[in-house]
């Protein structure tokens, strides 16, 4: 038993190892495309491609429907599982491409009718059709916790989209420039993961295997579309309400949070699951990966949000000048709600490895209800500017979105304890010296934002702080966390 334990956490070291290496290169890539592609076009060029994004999300999310989870979830899923699925989000993704297609006058209208967007979507949404062609081998790959091949893929999709993008953004291509950035991404990467794995699906589909899957899938499906409908719900009402300008901030905001957020969810969730679903039924193993889980999470997930939040300023005069000072306190907002978002999908991967996928659906549901209070709440102002603050109002509403995150974070820690043998003051316990200690760190960084300097040296001087603060505490507190990350990291081996 000790033997197995030390093998799985070897692995479940290995994958994150190669999850962090992938996230870490695909968001330096995408932050250099990004930065150019946020000085060379205009904000109303980003607010027409977050107008887009509204239905491409909600687009992805059936096409997958919840069915990957359920593979990776299942212990040893066969070559007719793989195939039952690949043949069914192919044939979704085209079936729903179909009618976007015919819908697209009925998005511009959602944005007072700026048909600029019927040609602009129907390209764009061409997108999940190549990207529903990857999605079994990427499952594949993670399910085997052999992320290496992934992160060398991903990497090379990223390098291609760059070139496509910034080159059309040179040329003067607008929004179609993030267009077809977008489609060279998706076919880029599902072109050398088919030419890598080698696997090729059956000539089969089987209606019994796929009802298999529903139990967990449904959940999942469920929960992912509640997740993307309160993600992606601000850019609707932005858009429609207030402009495509706004939007357009709104975007920049979202999209530079997301980097840190999404990458540190997905590194965790990828790493995680797999192993949590060899554990599931033996519940004292469970119970003890759990809580080296939940410490690893807080180790990185507060110092990595609270610090950005300090330097956000520094960071986008360094970068972008005074162009998207309106994005700043938005980001930082979004970043706050990001901790609440990061706990919920590791409480969520918890649920959905001990196969309750279903309960999931509830702490969605709460989330929703309580963030379409808020919206409502906070409806009224949304419009609110001032002469040195035109997005007043869009920080209103996403003030009132950390609340309702944090209340569903409260509602998803009180089920997740239930079910994995903790209780919510173990949880608590596991998470709060790491908030402490970045408190101190960020308490440390203001002192030295208040020093007279440029935006650049202000940044460094303000990380090296931070960072110094957050690690000195942990070697002088003896955490075996940062003892064991950075064993990891001084024997690094591919």
């Amino acid at each position: 038993m000790a033997a197995e334990s030390e093998s799985l956490k070897s692995r479940v070291a290995t994958t994150l190892k190669w999850n962090a290496v992938d996230k870490v290169a695909s968001q330096v890539l995408y932050a250099v495309t990004g930065i150019i592609l946020a000085r060379l076009l205009s904000q109303e060029d980003f607010g027409l491609v977050g107008a887009m994004l509204v239905f491409q999300a909600f687009a992805s999310l059936f096409v997958d429907s919840g069915f990957s989870s359920a593979l990776i979830q299942r212990k040893e899923p066969t070559r007719r599982d793989y195939s039952t699925v690949l043949w069914f989000n192919i044939s979704l993704s085209v079936i729903i491409y179909i009618i976007l297609y015919f819908c697209a006058p009925l998005i511009a209208w959602c944005f007072d009718g700026d048909e600029r967007l019927i040609p602009l979507s129907r390209v764009m949404f061409l997108s999940f059709i190549i990207n529903a062609t990857a999605i079994v081998q990427t499952n594949r790959l993670m399910k085997a916790m052999n992320v290496r091949p992934l992160a060398v893929i991903n990497s090379a999709g990223l390098t291609v989209a760059a070139v496509v993008g910034i080159w059309l953004a040179v040329a003067g291509a607008g929004a179609w420039a993030i267009v077809w950035q977008t489609i060279a991404l998706g076919l880029t990467k599902s072109v050398l993961l088919w030419l890598y794995t080698g696997w090729r699906p059956l000539w089969a589909f089987s209606w019994k295997i796929l009802r298999s899957f529903f139990k967990v899938g449904s959940g999942v499906m469920v929960s992912s579309f509640l997740n993307t409908l309160f993600t992606t719900i601000y850019s609707f009402f932005i858009g429609h309400f207030v402009g495509l300008v706004p939007l357009g901030y709104y975007t920049q905001s979202d999209k530079w949070s997301k980097m840190g957020i999404m990458s540190l969810s997905q590194v965790l969730t990828s790493s995680f699951l797999p192993a949590l679903s060899r554990v599931q039924d033996n519940p004292e193993e469970f119970k003890r990966v759990s809580t080296k889980m939940n410490r690893f999470t807080a180790y990185l997930v507060f110092p990595a949000m609270g610090m950005l939040a300090m330097v956000a300023a520094p960071v986008f005069h360094t970068l972008f000048e005074t162009k998207w000072d309106a994005s700043i306190a938005m980001f930082q907002i979004l970043l706050a709600r990001g901790v609440f978002t990061i706990f919920q999908g590791l409480y969520n991967n918890y649920i959905l490895a001990l196969g309750r996928a279903r309960l999931i659906v509830v702490t969605e549901v709460v989330r929703d209800v309580v963030a379409v209070v808020a919206i409502f709440a906070t409806l009224p102002f949304i419009g609110l500017t001032t002469p040195t603050n035109p997005v007043l109002g869009l920080e209103i509403l996403l003030a009132g979105q950390l609340v309702a995150s944090a209340v569903t974070w409260v509602v998803t820690l009180v089920i997740t304890a239930r079910l994995s043998g903790h209780t919510v003051l173990d949880y608590i316990i596991h998470i709060f010296p790491y908030a402490g200690m970045t408190a101190l760190a960020m308490a440390v960084m203001h002192v030295v934002s208040l020093i007279p300097m440029s935006a650049p040296l202000l940044m460094v001087s303000m990380a090296i702080a931070g960072l110094a603060v957050y690690m000195g505490l942990g070697a002088i507190t003896g955490s075996t966390i940062q003892r064991d990350i950075l064993n990891r990291l001084l024997k690094f081996n591919p």
